[in-house]
Formats: C-alpha cells, sequence, structure tokens
C-alpha cells in the first residue's frame, strides 16, 4: 500500500494531497521541488502506477517487488537504485528477522518501497521533515536518512545479539552440565544473516562518503561519513560476534568431551572396585570339595574382610588419582 506522500521545496514540507499523481505534478512545476512516494509491500498494480507516474527501470522495479535481494547500489539512467536489507531482532526465539527496503533516487523524487516489518520510515521522515537544513540537499538528502535509519537498526540488533552470545559463554564455562550447541549454532545462523545483509553496504557506503556516486550530491558526502562509519563498526562488531559463537562451541564440545572422559573414568573405577569382591565370590561360589579354608570356621569372615579392605584401598587410590 501507499503509506505517505510528501513534496518538498526548500526543506519545507508542502500542504498538498498525499497521493502520487499529486507528487508527480508538483515536482513537474517547480524545478526546486522534490517529492517523496512511500509504499509498503506494494501490489503489482500499485507498483506499475508508480512506475508510470516516475519512469522507473522495469528491472528495477521487478526487484522490488521481490523482497529477497542482495544489498547493492545500482545505475539506470539518471536514477540511482539502492537496495538495503532491514533486520530486527525476535528475542525470544534468538531469531534474526530480515525485511528489504528498495530506494529509486532521481534529481526531484524518491520512491522507497518497504517489505517486512523491519525498519518503519515513519519516524525517520519526521526527524528529516524537522531538519529543514538537511532535507534542503533533496532526494540526497531522503537517502541518508534512509540508510541511517537502517543502520541503526543494525547496531541494535547486534547489541541484542551480543547479549545473548554473552549468556551463551557464561553457560558454557559455568561448572553445571549444560547443552548449549543447538543455541550456538542458531545465534551463528543468525549472525550469518546479519553478515550477509551488513557486508556488501560497507562499499557503497564509503562510495557515498566520498562523493564517488553520480546523482548523489558531494555536499551531502558529509553525513554519509557518518553511516558509512557506523557500518564499518557494525560489521566488525558482527565479525566478532561470530568469531566468538564459534570459540564458545568449540569451548562446548571440548568441554562434553572432557565431562565424557571423566565419566568413563568414574565408570572403570567402580568397576575395578566390584571386580575384587567379584573374584573372590566367583572362587569361592565352586562346587569342588578340595579347596582351601573352605570348611574353615572363620573362612566366611576373613573372604569378607578381604573383600573390604581391597575395595577400601582401591577407593582410596582412585580418589586420590581424581578418578573418583
Amino acid at each position: 500500500m501507499i503509506v505517505d506522500c510528501g513534496v518538498y521545496t526548500e526543506g519545507e514540507r508542502q500542504d498538498l494531497p498525499k497521493d502520487p499523481e499529486t507528487v508527480a505534478d508538483a515536482i513537474g512545476v517547480d524545478g526546486q521541488t522534490f517529492g517523496w512516494v512511500g509504499l509498503h509491500e506494494p501490489t503489482p498494480a500499485e507498483m506499475r502506477r508508480v512506475q508510470q507516474l516516475f519512469g522507473l527501470h522495469e528491472l528495477a522495479v521487478e526487484d522490488a517487488l521481490k523482497a529477497h535481494q542482495r544489498p547493492k547500489v545500482e545505475r539506470y539512467g539518471d536514477s540511482v537504485v539502492v537496495v538495503l536489507r532491514t533486520l530486527w531482532y525476535v528475542d525470544e526465539e534468538d531469531a534474526v528477522e530480515t525485511g528489504q527496503v528498495s530506494v529509486f533516487v532521481g534529481k526531484r523524487y524518491v520512491v522507497t518501497v518497504r517489505h517486512g516489518e523491519g525498519a518503519p520510515l515513519t519516524t525517520a521522515r519526521q526527524e528529516l521533515e524537522e531538519r529543514a537544513s538537511v532535507l534542503g540537499h533533496g532526494p540526497a538528502a531522503v537517502l541518508w536518512a534512509i540508510c541511517d535509519s537502517v543502520v541503526d537498526g543494525y547496531e541494535s540488533v547486534a547489541n541484542s545479539v551480543e547479549m545473548d552470545v554473552d549468556e551463551v559463554e557464561a553457560s558454557v564455562f559455568s561448572p553445571d552440565r549444560t547443552s548449549d550447541a543447538e543455541r550456538i549454532y542458531s545465534l551463528k545462523r543468525e549472525v550469518l544473516e546479519m553478515r550477509r545483509a551488513i557486508t556488501p553496504l560497507r562499499e557503497p557506503m564509503e562510495a557515498f562518503a566520498n562523493g564517488k556516486v553520480p546523482g548523489i550530491s558531494r555536499e551531502a558526502a558529509p553525513y554519509f561519513r557518518d553511516v558509512a562509519d557506523h557500518v564499518i563498526r557494525v560489521s566488525d562488531q558482527t565479525e566478532g560476534l561470530d568469531a566468538l559463537l564459534s570459540s564458545a562451541l568449540g569451548a562446548h564440545l571440548a568441554r562434553v568431551s572432557v565431562q565424557q572422559n571423566d565419566d568413563m573414568r568414574k565408570i572403570s573405577a567402580w568397576v575395578a572396585i566390584a571386580a575384587v569382591p567379584t573374584t573372590i565370590a566367583a572362587v569361592y561360589g565352586m562346587n569342588f570339595d578340595n579347596m582351601p579354608e573352605l570348611r574353615w570356621y572363620y573362612g566366611y569372615f576373613a573372604c569378607v574382610a578381604v573383600m573390604a579392605l581391597a575395595c577400601t584401598t582401591l577407593y582410596a587410590a582412585f580418589r586420590r588419582a581424581g578418578w573418583l
């Protein structure tokens, strides 16, 4: 659906009807005016309508309708198309959910197409409209505000995942026996999803920050430097989380192996202790007439004493060796 439409002149929003036709008509009259049309999961018919009004490239429109594109920056004639992956975190499920924002940037228009629940652009629009000096840079300012909002979402997700990674580390090295492999693997998959969204943006954001993208004014470059720094920071944070999870998984598996070895040593020690009385009882349980001390009055008590002494000696030896 069409979420919002705005027409801006010298950083101020014009009081006009909120529909794409109004935006297209307004930017065709005044050379200092640009428009911003925001759509959320539009139908093909709605997208075709906007495409015809602003002359959007059909390949870019096709990508915008599909919500599983790789983050990228492409140029079609005089327009630039930026595809961003949005992220939000569901803490109850340790899950990173993803969406997509496609931004069509022309000389005098911006069209945003958003998929998923993450990174709503209403707040970014409102904050930008309160900063007329920034909004005066035109469509580049809108692109910056969107990138800044999406990257801020990355940092929020990374911080949430980092808290869960800290919990996993504490669990792995706790004295209690825990089973963390499944959660660690789940978190690694979510971190991989983050990397797919964040890593491809490093180069485009640096290009924006250096003013190397045609169609994006050099005056807006300083604003993109801050976004580029945040992308690098959150990208490094994500790489660090992945490394921590790999280390935690290795430590967990090593600890499980050590615990299994401890269990086997305890089992072996108890088997050895039980073997002594079993052997003695087996010998004197044989049905032969001629056996030493078979009819001795104290034979039974002697056998029990020997069994107890042997078991106690073995138990003490295994305790000293750390097997029990």
